[in-house]
């Protein structure tokens, strides 16, 4: 029998309480980067701690629209909020990094990896500060592919949005009343201007939730995904040791 998206969400709710308190945390810290995953996720995390929830705004170089949407979603659902301007710390660690003899065709990614990095360096840091979880918003579609961020935001005690497709996500957004915008609005990372998901990944979500879900894909579609999944295999998994 088919789970509603008022029990999925309710099951959410009620494991996110159960694994926190298991594992002697108090509450739960999560960044809000004005998409549907982390507005999906701080929602949930609210219901299961109403009065020990955290959320961070952390713009790194970002658009102004990201904070507007995350700080509509901290007003509208009462979510306390810290907000940690990381521009100047960004600017000061790219000064100090080795330029010189490296491939120009690798920097624009290997410096936008660092935001994400460093987001979870302060998401870390107020957790320990409050003995709190730190809780990531990523969905099974990125983290199938591996369209997330080693060590940045692939990293969390808990992903409470782990087994969930971008089509779930949605459906729960809807349920839960996520602001319109933020559910309309073409998903991105927010790394750099005019960046979405979808040209990143070369499909579309649509294309990749079918496939994760029945199998079944253009041969081309088929190729890129499993290629995908391949590739990204060690961003899953912890780092391999020798057995010996």
């Amino acid at each position: 029998m088919q789970t509603s998206v008022q029990e999925l969400a309710q099951k959410l709710t009620s494991w996110i309480g159960d694994t926190v308190t298991s594992a002697g945390a108090k509450g739960i810290v999560l960044g809000m980067s004005g998409g549907i995953d982390s507005a999906v996720a701080a929602v949930l995390c609210k219901r299961a701690f109403p009065d020990a929830l955290l959320g961070v705004i952390m713009p790194c170089n970002s658009m102004g629209i990201d904070r507007e949407h995350a700080e509509l979603v901290a007003n509208k659902f009462h979510v306390p909020i810290n907000v940690v301007v990381l521009d100047q710390v960004f600017d000061s660690l790219i000064k100090s990094l080795p330029d010189e003899g490296y491939d120009v065709k690798t920097r624009k990614m290997a410096e936008n990896n660092i935001k994400p990095r460093l987001r979870m360096v302060v998401l870390y840091y107020l957790a320990n500060r409050l003995n709190y979880l730190v809780v990531g918003s990523s969905n099974k579609s990125e983290l199938s592919v591996g369209y997330f961020t080693k060590h940045g935001d692939g990293s969390s005690d808990l992903m409470p949005l782990g087994n969930l497709t971008k089509r779930q996500v949605r459906e729960l957004a809807e349920h839960l009343g996520i602001p319109r915008e933020i559910i309309d609005k073409p998903p991105s990372a927010g790394l750099w201007a005019g960046q979405t998901d979808e040209a990143e990944l070369g499909l579309t979500y649509d294309e990749l939730d079918r496939y994760l879900t029945t199998g079944e894909a253009e041969p081309k579609i088929k190729e890129m995904i499993d290629s995908k999944i391949r590739k990204s295999m060690h961003k899953r998994c912890p780092p391999p040791v020798p057995a010996f």
